[in-house]
């Protein structure tokens, strides 16, 4: 087994682990999500510990994954993701309208995003956009996507990135 693999899932106060021939789902404060249960790999729950094994050599490393997938599922039903991004230049705004993201980028026109359902968008500055859901996968992804409308430039560093991210700058042409 893989070291990720042996470590049980601890399940918090709240959330409750339903395990099904072939599919494995979480519910919680937050949310419920749910995921395919791969054949060949056999989930326990004792104690409260959610325990993987499996006698397929090759099914360990997909033994792994799956253990982590469902430490993200039982975090994000109790505890929720979150993406924080940044818009840095002249005139760029963001804000919501209803409940589209509505980007003012330096294009000639807004560009409108519609969340996914489970996700939540806020805007507390013009300049911050916060993405907030239970799925850390469809979390990252959306955030992605506002990211990749406006990516962060390297000479001044303009565009959309993620809070803390360094972009890493080059230096301008010399006469």
């Amino acid at each position: 087994m893989s070291r990720v693999a042996k470590k049980p899932v601890v399940l918090p106060k709240g959330v409750e682990l339903n395990i099904q021939a072939e599919s494995i789902s979480t519910k919680g404060p937050k949310g419920t999500l749910s995921i395919a249960k791969p054949a060949g790999i056999n989930l326990s729950l004792e104690n409260g510990e959610a325990t993987f094994s499996t006698e397929n050599a090759a099914l360990i490393p997909l033994t792994g994954t799956l253990r982590a997938i469902l430490a993200n599922m039982v975090k994000g039903v109790s505890e929720g993701f979150e993406r924080k991004l940044e818009l840095v230049g002249v005139g760029y705004r963001a804000s919501m309208q209803g409940q589209d993201l509505n980007l003012a980028l330096g294009f000639s026109h807004p560009v409108l995003l519609q969340a996914p359902t489970g996700i939540t968008i806020a805007t507390p500055t013009q300049t911050e956009i916060v993405v907030t859901g239970a799925d850390k996968q469809q979390v990252g992804e959306f955030a992605a996507k506002i990211r990749g409308v406006r990516p962060p430039e390297p000479y001044k560093g303009k565009g959309v990135k993620y809070a803390g991210e360094v972009i890493i700058r080059k230096e301008a042409k010399k006469a």
